[in-house]
């Protein structure tokens, strides 16, 4: 074992002649393990909600969405379609049609995104797992029907037992307005609601309304070859981001693959962001913390001074001395950071297995419990980040202080 780390030990857990450094140097320790082990639960929470939400996310969006690059529509013709179905790893693809719409229900009028979907939505979806009034259904016996977001069909109080349909406007694209008959200047579209689906997130449950895609069109004025984008799933087994580089090089530069967080880049940045910033502000209190590790280095230097004096006349060097201390404060924040994250790791298993903290109001929100997920990679960044400053936080007092008291030994 090297000669610094060796005495550093010694120095470390041998009795002190005031027990007061002991006392310090417990609080030190135990202020790095406190700040360590909230940053490791603290991420963790981060984590959790980021996975629940992504949950959420993933029973409406598929799981690759091909959009142009430019404008809002294309005709399937630009993109080769059975190359895309013959791609290794695609389970089944799916043709959506989206645009601005107002709806109207009785005395209810509520300006909606409306959905056009085929048969494989369902099979590329999870829309049926989030089904919470009726079943999903956009088309049946040449019927059409329609799946409400839960607080859309609230603000138009829809009941799937009406019999009055529901009406669907949608300006026309081509002509002239009659400013006599401006009514005529809209699509009108009737159809039934079969289901209410909830998402559990506004930007979904307050807005769409998923129809079947031959009635969308007809609704926006398109051809029957028109989309405004392709759903694709990816069977089990498959990567897929391979999956998604090999569609981006067969539809070209003019399409965009996007995956499920490209699909909501707003909001993953948003939580990664937040994230950074409530690390960042607990590792500013670690360091505040670290001041008593400067405190107590300080005094374990003190007491030692004789021993400087002792290891300068054996023949150590100032830099072997500065060493010594340097480790000795540096296994001080080990101690507390090893600790803070094993704490830490065990406090969020506890949280993962028996959801010890739970929200207040039972049945009001999604999860029970608060939702936590360890991360090994943040794990050992907090573990580094802290050790780090630790060891910056030992060299001051070792440099300043034993330099002073190794020179007042004589000069070297």
């Amino acid at each position: 074992m090297n000669l610094a780390i060796r005495i550093a030990l010694r120095y470390l857990f041998a009795k002190k002649s005031q027990n007061i450094i002991n006392v310090i140097s417990m609080i030190s320790v135990s202020g790095v393990l406190v700040g360590t082990m909230a940053l490791v639960v603290v991420l963790s929470v981060f984590n959790g909600l980021h996975g629940l939400i992504g949950s959420l996310y993933e029973s409406f969006d598929p799981e690759l969405k091909v959009v142009p690059v430019e404008g809002k529509v294309f005709s399937m013709e630009m993109l080769p379609i059975e190359e895309i179905h013959a791609t290794e790893g695609v389970d089944q693809v799916t043709c959506m049609l989206e645009d601005q719409a107002l709806l109207r229900s009785d005395n209810r009028q509520v300006p909606a995104i409306v959905m056009g979907v085929d048969e494989n939505f369902a099979k590329v979806s999870g829309i049926d797992t989030i089904i919470v009034e009726g079943k999903y259904k956009v088309k049946e016996h040449n019927i059409n029907f329609g799946v409400a977001g839960y607080a859309l069909a609230d603000q138009l109080g829809l009941r799937l037992n009406f019999v009055k349909p529901l009406v669907v406007y949608a300006p026309k694209r081509t002509g002239q307005i009659n400013m006599m008959r401006p009514d005529l200047s809209f699509n009108k579209e009737y159809l039934n609601p079969s289901g209410i689906f909830a998402v559990r997130q506004l930007e979904y449950d307050s807005k769409y309304l998923i129809i079947n895609i031959e009635q969308a069109r007809r609704l926006f004025d398109y051809q029957d070859d028109i989309v405004s984008s392709l759903g694709i799933s990816v069977k089990e087994g498959f990567d897929v981001n391979a999956i998604k580089i090999q569609l981006q090089q067969l539809v070209g530069k003019h399409f965009n693959v996007l995956d499920r967080h490209e699909q909501h880049a707003t909001f993953y940045k948003l939580m990664q962001v937040e994230k950074l910033m409530a690390y960042l502000i607990l590792l500013f209190i670690l360091v505040i913390a670290f001041f008593n590790i400067i405190g107590t280095l300080s005094l374990l230097i003190f007491e030692k001074k004789e021993s400087i004096g002792t290891l300068k006349s054996m023949g150590a060097t100032r830099s072997l001395i500065n060493k010594i201390f340097l480790t000795e404060g540096w296994m001080i924040s080990l101690l507390g950071v090893l600790g803070g994250g094993f704490l830490g790791a065990v406090l969020v298993w506890i949280q993962q297995q028996y959801g010890l903290l739970q929200f207040s109001g039972e049945g009001i929100f999604i999860v029970d419990a608060y939702p936590v997920e360890l991360q090994w990679s943040d794990l050992v960044m907090v573990c580094l980040s802290v050790s780090i400053i630790g060891l910056l936080a030992a060299w001051y007092p070792v440099r300043v202080i034993v330099k002073s008291y190794y020179l007042g030994q004589g000069n070297d």
